[in-house]
């Protein structure tokens, strides 16, 4: 067994694992501080990650994706701490976050929809004042003074984002059309994309606080509905109607 401490949205998680490739993809979060709580994986968690990919393969008819137990122990530790974050008010989003003058700014969309191509877009459009915070899976921590937006190890195939955190300024949906136009949306035109790519837990206690926290999110930042092509032009129009 392998044990390492990670501070992850500012919690401190213990991590124990049965091999070590899950604490070399974590060591940019490493830290010594103590634990606010713990995760520990077994063969049976990894199985599971193996089962499920499995079954999307088959729901999307495709091929499984050939991965080691090592690969499928990073998705289960990541699971785990998915289910323990909504404790603190934290969810695991599906989307892309690029950072801009310390403000935040979240890309959600189906897959295959470019998420990470409109970022990159955004990233040649507006050059060294665009970083990336998490390509992938970023966490996000709803507050009496907003939202807030969180790296973590979890950041796409890319390996797209860095260890910080920014305020989150507005949170974007993407869709495909040959013209670039942005609007603001409300919750209701918004909520069920929200359900759909946030990490929705298996506990009933654990959801019931997710769903409360997607409630949150919609009201605590500023929505917005992109349709938009593959042009930089896209990176403007969407930078311009969401900087305020």
């Amino acid at each position: 067994m392998f044990t390492g401490k990670y501070k992850i949205a500012d919690k401190v998680i213990e991590v124990t694992s049965l091999h070590e490739k899950v604490h070399n993809y974590c060591k940019d979060y490493a830290t010594d501080e103590d634990a606010d709580f713990s995760v520990r994986t077994s063969q049976e968690d990894i199985d599971f990650e193996t089962q499920r990919e499995i079954r999307c393969a088959e729901r999307e008819g495709r091929e499984p994706l050939d991965s080691t137990d090592d690969y499928r122990e990073e998705l289960a530790v990541y699971r785990k701490i998915a289910e323990k974050m909504p404790d603190f008010d934290t969810v695991l989003f599906h989307g892309s976050v690029i950072a801009v003058d310390g403000q935040g700014f979240l890309f959600t969309a189906k897959s295959g929809t470019g998420k990470s191509t409109h970022t990159r877009l955004w990233r040649e459009y507006l050059g060294d004042k665009a970083v990336m915070v998490n390509d992938d899976k970023p966490l996000l921590k709803i507050t009496e003074n907003g939202v807030i937006a969180y790296g973590t190890p979890y950041n796409g195939k890319h390996k797209l984002g860095c260890n910080m955190s920014v305020p989150l300024k507005g949170l974007c949906i993407l869709t495909r059309g040959e013209k670039n136009t942005i609007v603001r949306i409300d919750k209701s035109e918004a909520y069920a994309m929200l359900l759909q790519q946030v990490y929705r837990p298996v506990k009933t206690l654990q959801m019931a606080k997710t769903l409360r926290l997607i409630d949150e999110l919609a009201v605590k930042t500023e929505l917005y509905r992109l349709t938009c092509n593959m042009d930089i032009e896209a990176a403007e129009v969407a930078y311009n109607g969401m900087k305020g």
